[in-house]
């Protein structure tokens, strides 16, 4: 008989990393569904198993770690200093960004600072990281929802930035530019002009794209009222950056626990008012007009001076000084084979506001030149941790709609 028929679903796994195949539904009501780890909207290797019924979601289950590459490990086997290429490829649609968040986290474990100069150097590379990865989250988002052209005219914008990047680091996208103690070098004659000008003139691109698609009609029936996330749930489940926001807390690292000198900068937050997708997007267009904002801001009121730290204990000498001189070529050799050394039981955990949220790093110093531990606490992972609760009773075209206006990346939430 029809009713008596069944099937099995895989939908947990046990300790052991197998599937089990417990749960069993009706054959002709439900249906397993497979999105992704190679579908265009999951935004990398993401498997989110769906049971359906008809259009209708009953359960998602999430199986991620396709992209885990070792990430901590490495950092506890290479060192402070040979680690940081790797930061490039966490979140690496702005690596530029997680460059200044771990040289940061482990200067504080140092108990070092770089240059006011450097500093402010920092806050411009966050900065052009956030709009970086923000122009990517929105155009794809917009084409995953059937919106081509915004797609292209945020690429438009992008290139600039990756320009603009590869001038001051010499490479577009592993970015690398961030030492422990400063950055790698200071900006080239010019450099700081062109970023002002194309910060005083994004606004009018941020006002095109708004153009498209804030009041378009179907834009905001596929947004409006879905995926909605109660400001209890996302801080219940350690939503932040954009995704918390867009429920309607205010709460951004860069006001309530400054760093690098992010107080000195007047900006807005941009906040929701229902927590759905179309909130995410508005909050993810607020944030680039900030950003923009900020960038004016920190290159009028950028400080002179040296561009990294002048201990070689901890930093790299100025090349110049490593050809003319044979101190600096031995602390230069020793810092590029070995590295800085922590002091002894030494641990600290230092979060930044970075494009996909707050991107977290806990080290614990032995005394030598690798942290005994380090801990990565990706907000892309945090943030996808809601779905399973989020999309049960949703349509099945809506995951595409939410998934796209969460704006993760698998590269930072594997690690």
């Amino acid at each position: 008989m029809a009713d008596e028929k069944v099937i099995e679903t895989f939908v947990d796994r046990s300790e052991d990393g197998s599937f089990s195949f417990d749960e069993h539904v009706a054959l002709e009501d439900r249906m397993v569904l497979n999105m992704g780890p190679s579908h265009p909207s999951t935004h990398g290797v993401l498997r989110v198993v769906l049971t359906l019924s008809g259009e209708v979601i009953e359960k998602a289950d999430l199986d991620i770690g396709y992209l885990h590459r070792g990430m901590e490990k490495i950092a506890e086997a290479y060192g402070f200093h040979k680690f940081i290429p790797y930061t490039d490829r966490w979140d690496y649609l702005a690596p530029i960004a997680n460059n200044m968040t771990y040289v940061t986290a482990i200067e504080r474990l140092l108990g070092v600072e770089a240059p006011e100069r450097a500093q402010a150097l920092r806050v411009i590379c966050w900065e052009l990281g956030r709009i970086q990865s923000h122009l990517l989250g929105l155009g794809a988002f917009a084409m995953d929802v059937g919106a081509m052209t915004i797609f292209l005219w945020t690429f438009r914008e992008r290139e600039i930035i990756y320009d603009l990047i590869e001038r001051i680091c010499g490479a577009r996208f592993t970015t690398s530019y961030a030492r422990i103690g400063g950055v790698d070098r200071d900006a080239p004659p010019g450099w700081l002009e062109d970023v002002k000008a194309f910060c005083v003139e994004f606004p009018k691109r941020v006002d095109e794209y708004e153009t498209l698609l804030t009041r378009n009609r179907i834009w905001v029936e596929r947004l409006d009222e879905v995926g909605v996330i109660s400001a209890a749930d996302a801080l219940a489940y350690g939503l932040t950056g954009p995704n918390l926001r867009g429920s309607g807390v205010e709460y951004d690292l860069r006001r309530e626990e400054p760093y690098c000198g992010y107080e000195k900068y007047e900006f807005d937050v941009p906040v929701g008012l229902k927590g759905d997708c179309y909130d995410r997007y508005l909050c993810r267009v607020g944030e680039m007009r900030e950003s923009a904002r900020i960038l004016i801001q920190a290159i009028e009121k950028i400080p002179g001076g040296e561009y990294c730290l002048e201990n070689y204990k901890a930093a790299i000498p100025d090349k110049q000084r490593v050809t003319r001189r044979m101190e600096e070529l031995i602390h230069h050799f020793i810092v590029i084979t070995e590295g800085p050394k922590a002091p002894k039981d030494s641990e600290f955990y230092f979060r930044a506001e970075n494009p996909k949220g707050a991107l977290g790093i806990y080290t614990v110093g032995a005394g030598g030149n690798r942290p005994q531990r380090l801990r990565i606490r990706g907000p892309s992972f945090m943030n996808l941790s809601i779905l399973p609760k989020l999309l049960p009773g949703h349509m099945l075209s809506d995951v595409v709609a939410i998934l796209g206006s969460f704006d993760f990346v698998m590269g930072e939430c594997d690690r």
